[in-house]
């Protein structure tokens, strides 16, 4: 079994105490654990670096040793795959599965080794083949111990270690021994293990790297429909309204204007939806009278996306920013200054000044402002590097009560955008509400149940709820009578 020898990432990763001071292959002692990998491509020579920088000793089988024996660490023993297959007692198989049968006449020297396989099938080999690569391999080697494991790892993370990519290796295999000493080459390796049971595990072992994002499917495909709602609402209002109506060309608008007006629009509306599944849960609750209820799959699933919601919410503000920042440096807004100005010297105006409009966009500003700041403090915070660092409750204070804080003054920057709009009838194009006022929907019944749940009657019944107590006609945790039994038992 190969021991732990260090788990730090700060030291060198090539070992030189297994070279010579002229380059040259030293012997290695033999307390030093030996490992045979098969296979000379890149993701093997990030192995054998690997393996190398964490005290073992390495030997690279390969059709081709004389070629390849420059690709790999000087303290890696590059030799033929029959010569590199008979010391080692675990070795990696890292090449395709098309390969594997050319490795059937070492069968014999393979005999009770123990094969780590680390391939990973293509999206089209997963659905043509019902078996997976790991137990492809253990059908041809049946001597063998065949172990599932470092297929989601990177060869860019074995050579730069965990901290800079994901430290967890999924393993499995139907050989709990030689599973254990897999697991302790993953931890002397400066990874960390994650057992998932027998062989059969392996297949979907193998499907993890095929994954593209599965956690941001389902708020990409929301954000870009409410993207596309809320751009064809802007199109119709800002650019058709004015050319059907006067015969006003406006589509100059659509690549800037109209896609500025849209993202707060997106932004605001996903903030929102962080937060109304909370609200929604805790109104469940109420009407249950007990936490000891499964939330419908809906409401669950909804739960789990808050965090990808979230972020989506934290980059639409941030282009929204961006792209605000661009409007004044458009041709189309230095033609509306210029025309401006000279309307105010035929108008014989010198002081053109409306202290409401001042006002109005000083708080504006500064509402924006400062709600963008608190998306960027929840954004930071959701990174795991920064969140790992926090406690329950730093994390719940940033997460809820702030988060809250950035809602509101969303609402209020919206409400200061608006501000008497929604009450012109000039600004009802093709009968058509302003945008800003269907966002505004969502975000004030959040906030209003908020503040229904900060009522003493009900903050109270929502807290006994939370800690166990149920409503009458609910599953009640009652007391045994038998004073033996009562000491047996547990309660909650």
């Amino acid at each position: 079994v190969a021991t732990r020898t260090s788990g730090k990432m700060d030291k060198p990763l090539i070992s030189h105490h297994l070279v010579d001071s002229d380059g040259s292959l030293a012997e290695a002692s033999s307390e030093v654990p030996k490992v045979g990998i098969l296979g000379s491509g890149d993701f093997a020579r990030s192995l054998a670096t690997r393996l190398v920088g964490s005290g073992f000793s390495v030997v690279v089988g390969s059709r081709n040793p004389k070629r390849m024996a420059g690709l790999f660490p000087s303290a890696a023993q590059v030799t033929l795959q029959e010569e590199a297959v008979g010391s080692p007692e675990v070795i990696f198989v890292a090449m395709f599965r098309e390969h594997y049968s050319t490795l059937c006449g070492l069968s014999d020297q393979l005999a009770g080794k123990i094969l780590v396989d680390v391939s990973n099938p293509t999206e089209q080999e997963h659905l043509q083949h019902h078996q997976s690569n790991a137990e492809y391999l253990a059908s041809l080697f049946p001597t063998c111990a065949v172990v599932k494991a470092f297929n989601v790892i990177s060869a860019w993370t074995l050579q730069s270690g965990p901290r800079d990519g994901n430290r967890q290796v999924p393993i499995c295999s139907d050989q709990p021994e030689a599973k254990r000493t897999v697991l302790e080459m993953v931890r002397a390796m400066g990874f960390t293990p994650v057992d998932m049971g027998s062989l059969a595990s392996a297949r979907e072992v193998e499907a993890m790297p095929l994954r593209l994002f599965p956690g941001w499917k389902v708020p990409a495909l929301l954000a870009l429909g409410l993207f596309i709602f809320f751009y064809a609402y802007n199109f119709v209002r800002d650019v058709l309204e004015p050319y059907v109506q006067e015969g006003k060309n406006k589509f100059y608008k659509l690549p800037v204007f109209v896609v500025n007006t849209t993202l707060p629009c997106v932004a605001y509306v996903l903030l929102s939806l962080v937060y109304l599944p909370g609200v929604l849960a805790a109104a469940l609750q109420l009407r249950r009278g007990t936490k000891y209820q499964r939330f419908p799959d809906w409401l669950d699933h909804w739960l789990q996306h808050r965090k990808q919601i979230g972020l989506l919410s934290f980059f639409c503000a941030a282009l929204h920013a961006l792209y605000s920042l661009c409007l004044p440096l458009r041709r189309s807004h230095r033609y509306d200054l210029v025309n401006l100005a000279v309307k105010q010297v035929l108008t014989n105006k010198s002081h053109l000044w409306n202290e409401e409009e001042v006002w109005r966009m000083e708080i504006y500003l500064s509402l924006g402002v400062l709600a963008l700041g608190m998306l960027s403090l929840l954004a930071v915070t959701s990174l795991p590097s920064i969140a790992n660092s926090l406690n329950w409750r730093e994390f719940s204070f940033v997460q809820s009560t702030l988060g809250f804080v950035a809602l509101v003054l969303s609402t209020l920057h919206t409400l200061t955008y608006g501000w008497t709009r929604a009450f012109e009838e000039s600004r009802y194009k093709f009968f058509l509400p302003p945008t800003f006022t269907l966002t505004l929907l969502v975000p004030c019944v959040i906030i209003l149940a908020k503040g229904l749940f900060l009522l003493p009657c009900i903050s109270r019944r929502l807290t006994k709820i939370r800690r166990g107590w149920e409503k009458d006609g609910s599953v009640r945790f009652t007391l045994p009578v038998d004073h033996a039994l009562a000491q047996k038992t547990s309660h909650v």
